[in-house]
């Protein structure tokens, strides 16, 4: 998967809680297994209407925000099913940052999973984030994983905490698959010695 290192980009406010991965990828766009195509499908059901057109109101329509890069968005988000379509589709889309107060632990731990980073925030620095958010074109933040901070538009910054581990696989790029192969020349010794007893 992609390096996470330093991210800078449009944050994108969606001031609404409990959005459950339904939401975030309806349930129509998971028979594929595919992890490229669903940023078509992200939030359909709020950036479309009955008839296809885009909904002018969603913030992902609206020209300042089209191209973000970072989510800011309510409580408990990712809640619901465990689908991992949902990180696949805001990657997708181009989203490679989440911010709220509380995440649903699985899709939590699929966003790692899949190069995204996914920041828990105190309710009042959230609230910093989203005023800088809703500021439009000008919403720039900048994300830095190794010093965990997040810089708004007029430099003031903000600290985060993230587990060690999870901060190491996304600096390096490393899914489960990556963490694994990383220790291949230990599994092979160890596979060479149970070779050597005939245990294998």
């Amino acid at each position: 998967m992609e390096k996470f290192t330093t991210l800078e980009g449009v944050a994108a406010p969606m001031r609404i809680v409990n959005v459950d991965t339904d939401r975030i990828i309806p349930k129509q766009y998971l028979k594929t297994i595919k992890r490229t195509g669903l940023g078509k499908g992200l939030f359909s059901e709020m950036r479309y209407r009955d008839d296809g057109s885009e909904n002018p109101d969603f913030v992902l329509n609206q020209p300042a925000y089209r191209n973000a890069k970072i989510l800011v968005v309510g409580d408990n988000f990712g809640c619901g099913s465990s689908r991992e379509h949902a990180p696949w589709a805001l990657t997708d889309f181009g989203i490679r940052c989440v911010i709220s107060t509380s995440f649903a632990d699985i899709f939590f731990n699929n966003c790692a999973k899949n190069g995204i980073l996914a920041i828990t925030v105190s309710p009042e620095d959230l609230e910093k984030l989203f005023e800088d958010a809703e500021r439009g074109a000008n919403a720039t933040l900048s994300v830095d994983l190794e010093a965990q901070t997040i810089k708004g538009p007029d430099g003031g910054t903000l600290h985060f905490d993230i587990d060690s581990g999870r901060k190491e696989s996304l600096l390096n790029g490393l899914d489960e698959i990556g963490l694994t192969l990383k220790r291949a020349p230990a599994i092979d010794a160890y596979e060479a010695k149970l070779a050597q007893r005939g245990w294998v």
